[in-house]
C-alpha cells in the first residue's frame, strides 16, 4: 500500500462519510463514481458484487466500505477506508448530540432540521438503489424478480430475508 493510495482512501471515504444521511446506502452513487469511474479500483461488476455481499451480510450497511477498501488496497485498504468512513462522522455526531441535547425545550430549528433530513435520506437511498440496478447485468428475469420483490416488500409485511432467499433460490434454479 502506497501513501498516495492511503490518502486517496481517506479522501474518498472520509469526505463521502459526511454526505451519508440515511446510512451507507445513501452514498452508493458517490462510491460507485469514485471507486469505479474515477480511481478504477473496481469494475462495475465488482462494485455490484461488493454491494450485494455487503447487503447480504449481517451488520451495518457500511460494510461495503470495507469491501471497496479491500479491493483497492488489501487488508490495510479495508482498515483505512473503514476508519475514514466511521471516525469523522462519529466525532461530529458526538459533538452535535452534546450541543443538541444541551438546548432546553422544543425549538423550531430542531423540528425543521429533523423534518428536512428524512426526505434527503430517502432520496439518497433511492439514488443508490438506482445506481446499483443500472450497474447490474440484468436479464428480463432478473428485472422481473426485482419488480416482484419490490412490490412484495412495499405492499406486505413479509420478512425481507424470506424474499431474498426465495429470489436467490429462484435465480439459482433458473440459471442452472
Amino acid at each position: 500500500m502506497t501513501l498516495t493510495l492511503a490518502l486517496q482512501l481517506c479522501q474518498v471515504f472520509g469526505i463521502t462519510s459526511l454526505l451519508a444521511f440515511g446510512g451507507g446506502n445513501a452514498v452508493i452513487p458517490q462510491f460507485q463514481m469514485l471507486t469505479v469511474e474515477h480511481y478504477h479500483w473496481l469494475t462495475s461488476r465488482q462494485f455490484t458484487d461488493a454491494f450485494a455481499i455487503a447487503q447480504a451480510a449481517p451488520g451495518p450497511s457500511t460494510l461495503i466500505v470495507s469491501l471497496l477498501g479491500y479491493r483497492a488496497g488489501g487488508v490495510w485498504g479495508a482498515l483505512i477506508a473503514t476508519a475514514a468512513m466511521v471516525v469523522p462522522t462519529s466525532i461530529i455526531v458526538y459533538v452535535m448530540a452534546r450541543l443538541w441535547n444541551a438546548g432546553h425545550g422544543e425549538h423550531r430549528l430542531r423540528h425543521a432540521v429533523q423534518n428536512g433530513m428524512a426526505p434527503i435520506a430517502v432520496g439518497l437511498i433511492l439514488a443508490g438503489g438506482l445506481v446499483v440496478a443500472r450497474e447490474a447485468e440484468s436479464s428480463i428475469l432478473q428485472l422481473a424478480m426485482t419488480a416482484v420483490a419490490t412490490i412484495i416488500l412495499c405492499a406486505s409485511k413479509v420478512n425481507p430475508l424470506i424474499v431474498a432467499v426465495c429470489c436467490g433460490v429462484l435465480g439459482g434454479l433458473l440459471s442452472a
